[in-house]
């Protein structure tokens, strides 16, 4: 069974004022170049995508097995992630899931745990969520849904997805709030930083 794992990484990071939350280190290390390798361990294809293919965060994967894919219209928000990267694999892939990479918390292990849920049923899609049972990430669309990325727009992700195949989605408990942690701001790297020690 093939399963890609797309790594959205074309955004602006504007809430960083002026930083980069997918060069934030964690243990000297990029998180964006850490994410990735938690899904290759996982077993899964990578795709990352990219403002440009000279972006420092290509530059941080030049050393990992991953597939980059430059997203020109990037600007647009989530979506034109979304449907660069869908549109790049869905005729390879059994399923594909969907990581955000400011996530940090989320690990190998966790990763694991969802694609054995999906190799149960393909049919389904199978989202991370929090440990009270709150829906997060990461998500796994199956292969019959991936034509419907083409149509997205906007900076909404795959929500529409989401609500249209609701009774298709299948929940998956992570420990803690690890499903929804995302770290878009420098005062939510601190604080997770802080929480660590």
């Amino acid at each position: 069974m093939t399963l890609t794992c797309l790594l959205p990484a074309a955004g602006a990071s504007s809430r960083m004022r002026g930083g980069d939350k997918l060069m934030e280190l964690i243990n000297a290390i990029p998180c964006l170049a850490v994410i990735a390798q938690r899904a290759k361990r996982a077993g899964m294809e990578v795709i990352v995508t990219v403002p440009s293919l000279d972006h420092p965060r290509a530059h941080a994967l030049r050393t990992s097995d991953v597939r980059l894919l430059e997203v020109p219209d990037a600007s647009e928000g989530m979506a034109a992630s979304l449907r660069n990267g869908i549109s790049a694999v869905q005729h390879l892939s059994e399923g594909v899931m969907i990581l955000p990479p400011d996530m940090p918390a989320i690990e190998t292990d966790d990763l694991v745990t969802l694609i054995g849920v999906f190799n149960g049923n393909l049919e389904h899609i199978v989202q991370a969520a929090t440990q009270d049972g709150i829906s997060g990430h990461p998500v796994i669309f199956p292969k019959r849904l991936l034509s419907e990325f083409a149509q997205l727009s906007g900076d909404r992700g795959a929500a529409k997805i989401m609500e249209t195949h609701r009774e298709s989605v299948v929940t998956v408990k992570l420990d803690g709030n690890r499903a929804r942690l995302d770290l878009d701001t420098p005062e939510a790297w601190a604080e997770w930083r802080a929480s660590l020690l």
